[in-house]
């Protein structure tokens, strides 16, 4: 026989043992670049730009292209 829990965990309990699985909001900050909102500590999507210079080259999408 394996062990078994001597009392019932109350559900008070349980969900205390489970508060930090719970999920935190995201940390958005203003792009220093294009001024648009990105999430903090990665490159911004719009520009490409992380902490001052370019990491990434974003390419321009044209709508027009479809035709």
């Amino acid at each position: 026989m394996g062990a078994l829990p001597k009392q019932r965990i109350s559900r008070h309990r349980q969900g205390n043992r489970r508060r930090h699985h719970a999920l935190k909001p995201l940390a958005l900050v203003t792009c220093r670049n294009c001024r648009e909102v990105k999430q903090a500590h990665h490159v911004c999507p719009n520009c490409g730009y992380y902490r001052g210079r370019q990491v990434v080259v974003i390419e321009e999408t044209h709508d027009d292209d479809n035709d």
